[in-house]
């Protein structure tokens, strides 16, 4: 059986792209075929997943397709593969009207639990507030869990995990904030041409996310 996911956040800026295709990657790189897709109208993070993956990466559009379509796309192209990685767009509502078109619309039509990348730079329990809007915001969207992007400290990473305990969410994982990725991302995402940036981001979410978790939802 085919597992999928999609890989969304509260905001564009907030690590999405990096975190997506860096677990495509790592994916790969345990040995399984990874099927990736890219929501909206995007045509150059495609051609970024396909060099991960080393198959085309296919838009999910409700905007220009009906959801019917969109269903049939994913379906075919997924019947092969080991996992399905959606990328997102935007943040996770964020569409053409209101969330029509959005991130959450792709997930609610294919039934795709949603990990959510947040950046936790500037805030600790005040998360706790952001994530509650976001997990109930609306019914047929299920939040599988979290991903906290540029974590400072190790006290930061425990006030972000008290949170998820709180709202009794998965944590998946902390990227902590390093210089490495932080020079290596460039508009449109990390730069994948760089092997060193591509090496350490595949380490690091081997080290800290749970990865096989997510294979599990």
């Amino acid at each position: 059986m085919t597992k999928s996911f999609l890989i969304a956040a509260p905001t564009s800026g907030s690590g999405k792209t990096t975190v997506a295709r860096g677990l495509m990657a790592l994916l790969v790189k345990k040995g399984m075929k990874v099927q990736p897709f890219k929501c909206g109208p995007d045509y150059i993070d495609t051609k970024f997943h396909e060099a991960v993956c080393g198959r085309p990466s296919v838009n999910l559009d409700t905007f220009m397709a009906s959801e019917a379509h969109v269903k049939e796309l994913f379906t075919h192209y997924g019947a092969d593969a080991d996992v399905c990685v959606v990328e997102g767009m935007m943040g996770l509502f964020d569409g053409y009207d209101r969330d029509k078109g959005s991130s959450a619309e792709i997930a609610r039509v294919l039934g795709l639990p949603v990990v959510l990348v947040v950046d936790a730079r500037s805030a600790a329990y005040s998360m706790a507030a952001l994530l509650s809007g976001f997990l109930h915001f609306r019914e047929g969207v299920r939040i599988a869990g979290v991903i906290f992007n540029k974590v400072g400290s190790e006290k930061h990473r425990a006030m972000l995990q008290q949170v998820c305990d709180d709202l009794q969410v998965e944590c998946f994982g902390f990227l902590p904030k390093t210089a490495e990725l932080e020079q290596g991302s460039r508009y449109l995402g990390l730069d994948f041409s760089e092997k060193m940036e591509h090496e350490t981001l595949v380490a690091l979410l081997e080290q800290q996310v749970k990865w096989e978790k997510l294979l599990a939802l």
